[in-house]
């Protein structure tokens, strides 16, 4: 049987927006049709990235491009803040969506997403790469073989090394865009906390501070560039970054304790001025833990089950394979993934909800963080919807 070809949109071509080059190789026949961009200089980009593009199929808005039609599906890949609006609208016009992470920078646009995408029966789905990682596999291997026994506390340590050109020099650096980097940066993690343990937060308490990046003065616009045109290694130490967002604002160090609804207690601890890029995941259960050294290929997750002092090299050990940097492996997996389940209605391993719960750990976590460190409760989405996405073939509740 011929498998379906599907028209896709990119709706913002900022540096995320290369997930699309995906599209083909995930699906041949499928391929990028139209653009959006809302400055000029990302609509001359959207020319050079997707030169095969029709005349007259970069747009200003989204708007443009539903007027347009012919797109069964849109990536979204525009700043934090405007996921929200986007999305639903693309929902509301039957175009499936493939949403960037974080769902939404509040738990109210979240949810507002989630309530679109149930009452009008379009596919959403939210890029949650890291599930489909190397070593997230691993790890999730191991609880599944039942290695460590039981779940029952789970810590991550990450140490953002590129957080001060990733977030610090354009407009994640705002919380008026971003919400909080325990959204932005940490949804990811906090999405596979969830996926480890096999449990939602119900409550947070957070802690942050902004420690280095606002002292830093050295502030300017960067209007027309992107993340690649000023990443390097030689950006350091942190307090002489040049070149800052004008608002900086956001946290750079936070800290999240969280119960989640099965009893498992987690942690998570983000630090945007380390040397080194890696996160470090401690899994504990009742017969055994494990913990990951390295997070791409050349790393290892090693297990200790057996009673005795301190032993580095663990009981034993299971190499992470994938991609040695970055995470084209994953997006590529991801890219597969959303369009066999808008063209074939396939499983996802990716999951709305989940995308939903990883937003309100992170959202509420940093306002409790900025008010005093006040434990909250995460609200339950209605049960209409869940019972939407549990309908939906292939949504894990978990």
């Amino acid at each position: 049987m011929t498998r379906a070809a599907l028209s896709v949109a990119v709706v913002g071509t900022g540096a995320r927006a290369l997930i699309a080059h995906h599209v083909a190789p995930a699906r041949p026949g499928s391929r990028i049709t139209a653009a959006v961009d809302s400055s000029a200089e990302g609509r001359a980009r959207a020319a050079r990235l997707f030169p095969d593009l029709p005349a007259g199929a970069v747009h200003a808005d989204h708007h443009a491009l539903l007027a347009a039609g012919g797109i069964d599906a849109a990536l979204v890949t525009t700043p934090d803040h405007t996921h929200a609006d986007i999305a639903v609208d693309l929902l509301r016009a039957g175009v499936a969506v493939y949403l960037e992470k974080p769902l939404a920078t509040t738990l109210a646009d979240a949810d507002r997403v989630l309530l679109t995408a149930a009452e009008t029966g379009t596919p959403l789905y939210v890029g949650h790469n890291f599930r489909h990682s190397a070593v997230v596999r691993t790890m999730r291997g191991i609880v599944e073989r039942g290695e460590i026994g039981e779940v029952k506390a789970v810590w991550v340590r990450h140490f953002v090394g590129h957080g001060g050109d990733f977030y610090f020099k354009d407009w994640h650096a705002d919380r008026r865009r971003t919400g909080s980097l325990l959204v932005q940066k940490g949804s990811h993690d906090l999405d596979v906390v969830h996926h480890l343990a096999g449990g939602y937060t119900r409550r947070v308490v957070g802690m942050g501070d902004l420690a280095v990046y606002g002292q830093v003065t050295d502030r300017r616009e960067r209007v027309g560039e992107t993340m690649p045109d000023w990443f390097s290694l030689d950006n350091w130490p942190p307090g002489a970054a040049t070149g800052l967002n004008p608002v900086v604002d956001v946290e750079d160090v936070s800290m999240a304790l969280m119960t989640l609804d099965n009893g498992v207690l987690a942690s998570y601890q983000q630090c945007h001025f380390t040397p080194d890029y890696w996160r470090n995941y401690t899994v504990i259960g009742t017969e055994g833990r494990f913990e990951n050294f390295g997070d791409t290929a050349g790393g290892v997750v090693r297990v200790w089950d057996r009673r005795h002092e301190w032993a580095a090299e663990g009981d034993r050990e299971h190499p992470i394979g994938g991609v040695a940097v970055g995470h084209q492996d994953a997006d590529l997996l991801t890219m597969t993934e959303f369009l066999a389940h808008v063209a074939d209605g396939t499983p996802t391993l990716v999951s709305p909800v989940a995308a939903r719960q990883a937003v309100a750990a992170g959202a509420l976590a940093a306002q409790s963080l900025r008010s005093g460190s006040v434990p909250l409760q995460v609200p339950e989405l209605p049960a209409h919807v869940l019972a939407h996405f549990a309908a939906v073939a292939g949504a894990p509740g978990r």
